[in-house]
Parts: C-alpha cells; sequence; structure tokens
C-alpha cells in the first residue's frame, strides 16, 4: 500500500506554492501590473496538473471507487486508520489550504473584474460620439452644432 501520509505530503507543498503563486497573482493585480499575469498563469497550470496526479494516486492508494468523492473517502480511510496521525495532520493542512486557495482565486477573480469593468469603461469613454447639438438654422430645419459659440448662437 502506498504511503497516505508521503501523498498528502506532498499535496501540501504543491498547494502551500499554489497560494504562493495566488498571492503573487493578487499583488499583481492590485498594482493593475498584468505583465507577470502569463508566467503566473502558466505555473499555477503546472501545479494543478501535479495536484490532480497526486489526487489519482491518492484516490488509487485508498482504493476508491471513482464515483466516490475524494474527501469523504480520505475521511473515512482516517476514520479506519486513527493510528496514521502524519497522514491526518497533512490531510487537515490540505483541506485548510485549499480553502484558502479558494478564497484568494474568488478575491483575484474579483479584482480581474474590476480592472474588466474600468477598461470597458474607459473604452466607451474613448469610441464615445460626442453628442451633437440639435439647433435651427436660418432655413427653420434642424442643423447640428458647428462647434463655434458664435456662429452656433446667432
Amino acid at each position: 500500500m502506498a504511503d497516505i501520509a508521503a501523498i498528502t505530503e506532498r499535496e501540501v507543498a504543491l498547494i502551500a506554492r499554489f497560494v504562493d503563486l495566488l498571492k503573487e497573482e493578487q499583488e499583481s493585480l492590485r498594482r493593475a501590473d498584468p505583465t507577470a499575469l502569463p508566467d503566473l498563469g502558466a505555473a499555477k497550470i503546472t501545479l494543478v496538473e501535479q495536484l490532480n496526479g497526486l489526487e489519482n494516486e491518492r484516490r488509487s492508494a485508498l482504493g476508491v471507487a471513482d464515483e466516490e468523492k475524494p474527501r469523504a473517502a480520505m475521511d473515512k480511510w482516517l476514520a479506519a486508520n486513527p493510528t496514521q496521525r502524519a497522514a491526518a495532520i497533512n490531510w487537515k493542512k490540505v483541506l485548510e489550504l485549499a480553502e484558502e486557495a479558494r478564497q484568494l482565486h474568488q478575491l483575484n477573480a474579483g479584482l480581474v473584474a474590476l480592472h474588466l469593468q474600468q477598461t470597458n469603461e474607459a473604452l466607451a469613454v474613448v469610441n464615445a460620439r460626442p453628442q451633437s447639438q440639435t439647433l435651427y438654422g436660418s432655413d427653420g430645419q434642424a442643423a447640428t452644432a458647428s462647434g463655434s459659440r458664435i456662429v452656433d448662437s446667432a
């Protein structure tokens, strides 16, 4: 049987690194400096792939069926193996770090949405057509303002 404690220890390390990347991403978003975002995104993808691999390894070590939820399976295994303290401590850290990562991800998504809104508002200002004021010409027909105060007021 694979060592569940060792697997969860590697999970803790990877999730902690993921949390660090999310914090770096947040700082970049707060500074409105997107230059680091592509590299951070690539690093996050790599970590997610590694975490998925470790989760599959843990599922296999636990003998978890595909339809069984990984968290429930781990809780069940820990209940059946109370002497596995290292695995229990690591699992608790995994859950805590995963929650921190979820919260950071939500905050970062909010920052991205805020930047997107500001960008859209700036684009709307840049692309807005000037409102034309309709005046009446000497022939009584509607005419747009010429931009000259003297001519338009006559």
